[in-house]
């Protein structure tokens, strides 16, 4: 059968190249178009256009960069009707994807959904649009179920995609890892700005103010797959500050603590159980027009699935050197460390365990192949 699924930024090429490796084992025959990135594109099939070409982040940024937006839809509306495919898998992007599934549904193509839009979140009337538009959704976050059973509108939960692709990761040793990216022994501090030059910009400056005040630890700068380093050097400026591109989950696995952009990294960083503060800081527009429509009472998943405040975020103007040092100090003391351990193995309790690539694949495959 044909696929043709669209995924944007880092995490949607991973959980498409996991989604990827999971269909081409449940149908040998696969033919696979897709947007992605360098990781999808390893697996397989043929690449349309990668994620580094329409990276925005925010409102504003988006709307600045309408047309290219637009352009991007016309393109891959044009990109479907040549590839003619048997079932169209969106991945998150909701900006981008839920108006590709609009104008499919009307072509009777099948529209299926991998890691809802954040509909819980804000705007919640874009349910009954995608109730519409979307013939199956793929849920990983284990609220989402029955938010959407609120509506009507049964989905799957198929667990989280993030335990395999932690679990199933090569191992490696401490010493080894710290010798090959020249580190001392001294114990990491993970940074994880994000991976988009607009967040990156806006929360590395204030995590680096941090280096003097800990001086027995080692800050280390965890470079996002897409950028190259030259657009780090800036930043880099003192000699406790270590920079090692596209090695996060290996970082992770030897740190002691870590700042944090929020995103699917505050629960990669759980996963791996490192004590870490969220931070986030957005365009002053954006970050205004945000407030207005998203109604949680939290913007880390960590915090969202556990219902309650296990990791501390720094929000906007709480993101500051004072407010920064203060809650990494914290994380450092050994009772909320400990404390964060145990939320950490509750809250994987709670994403429902191994499999959500090969479960997804595997409805997927079954419901075009009955629909036949």
């Amino acid at each position: 059968m044909k696929y043709y699924i669209i995924a944007g930024e880092a995490s949607g090429d991973l959980h498409g190249s996991n989604l990827m490796k999971a269909l081409f084992k449940q149908d040998e025959q696969a033919d696979i178009r897709f947007w992605g990135g360098d990781l999808m594109q390893n697996v397989g099939g043929e690449l349309v256009m990668h994620y580094k070409e329409r990276q925005f982040m925010g409102f504003a940024e988006v709307i600045l960069n309408l047309r290219k937006v637009l352009g991007h839809i016309k393109f891959c509306k044009s990109d479907i009707e040549k590839f003619q495919p048997d079932v169209l898998i969106f991945i998150d992007n909701s900006g981008f994807n839920l108006r590709i599934a609009k104008w499919a549904k009307a072509l009777n193509y099948k529209t299926h959904y991998y890691i809802s839009p954040q509909v819980w979140a804000s705007r919640a009337s874009r349910v009954e649009k995608i109730k519409h538009d979307v013939d199956a959704m793929y849920c990983i976050l284990p609220f989402e179920k029955e938010f959407y059973k609120t509506y009507n509108y049964e989905v799957n939960f198929v667990g989280h995609p993030l335990i395999d692709a932690i679990a199933d990761r090569p191992q490696i040793e401490d010493s080894v890892f710290r010798k090959e990216h020249h580190l001392s022994d001294q114990p990491i501090i993970a940074l994880l700005p994000g991976s988009r030059k607009q967040e990156i910009t806006k929360m590395l400056g204030v995590m680096l103010s941090l280096v003097d005040d800990f001086k027995d630890y080692q800050f280390v700068i965890a470079g996002a797959p897409s950028q190259d380093y030259e657009f780090y050097e800036g930043f880099i400026k003192k000699k406790n500050i270590q920079f090692i591109s596209n090695k996060t989950y290996d970082l992770l696995s030897i740190s002691t603590a870590a700042l944090v952009t929020s995103g699917t990294a505050t629960l990669e960083t759980a996963l791996f159980k490192v004590p870490q503060v969220v931070c986030y800081k957005a365009n002053a527009i954006s970050y205004q027009i945000a407030k207005r429509i998203i109604t949680l009472k939290y913007i880390s998943l960590v915090n969202l699935i556990m219902d309650r405040e296990v990791v501390t975020e720094l929000i906007q103007g709480d993101l500051n050197k004072k407010r920064l040092k203060k809650e990494l100090t914290a994380i450092l003391d050994t009772k909320k460390r400990e404390q964060l351990f145990l939320d950490y193995y509750e809250l994987e309790k709670l994403l429902g365990g191994r499999g959500a690539s090969e479960n997804t694949a595997k409805l997927i495959y079954n419901a075009i192949r009955n629909s036949k």
